[in-house]
């Protein structure tokens, strides 16, 4: 497996994030601004992580952490970088940072075409619990919904 870093995200990473996410069908697509909002004080508060390999992003993760409620939001790896156990690590890292903030669950929803990202939810311990009818567009898709309880 390649090596790699998981770190913090900083304003200087939101052209690098949305460069990947632009190439990513299956990511959440948002604005400049919204990727700043997740560095302002305050608001939502949120959590972004970026995984590097030879000094490159090429992966990220962003969740809204609500009280005890926890939702990742976006991730995405970049083409090249795909097939190597970066989403993973970065859902696992995100899992590790709810567990220590006293989350009780993280929620998620997925295209139902993903199959690659279905399977990894289910093989770290989510559990389906519903479908969106129509949720995405570019093209119309449902979204299948899953969970993990962290703590009660």
């Amino acid at each position: 497996m390649t090596e790699y870093t998981i770190r913090a995200a900083n304003p200087r990473d939101i052209p690098s994030i949305m460069a990947i996410e632009l190439k990513a069908e299956t990511a959440a697509h948002w604005p400049a601004a919204e990727y700043e909002r997740i560095f302002m004080p305050a608001g939502v508060q949120r959590i972004a992580l970026v995984i590097e390999t030879d000094g490159q992003i090429a992966g990220f993760i962003v969740a809204r952490c609500v009280d005890e409620e926890w939702e990742l939001e976006n991730v995405a790896v970049q083409l090249a970088s795909r097939r190597q156990g970066f989403g993973r690590a970065l859902v696992e890292r995100l899992l590790e940072f709810a567990r220590k903030a006293s989350a009780a669950r993280l929620f998620l929803e997925v295209r139902e075409s993903n199959r690659s990202a279905r399977g990894l939810y289910l093989k770290l311990g989510f559990r389906e619990t519903g479908r969106r009818s129509a949720y995405y567009s570019h093209p119309v898709e449902d979204a299948i919904t899953y969970e993990i309880v962290i703590g009660l």
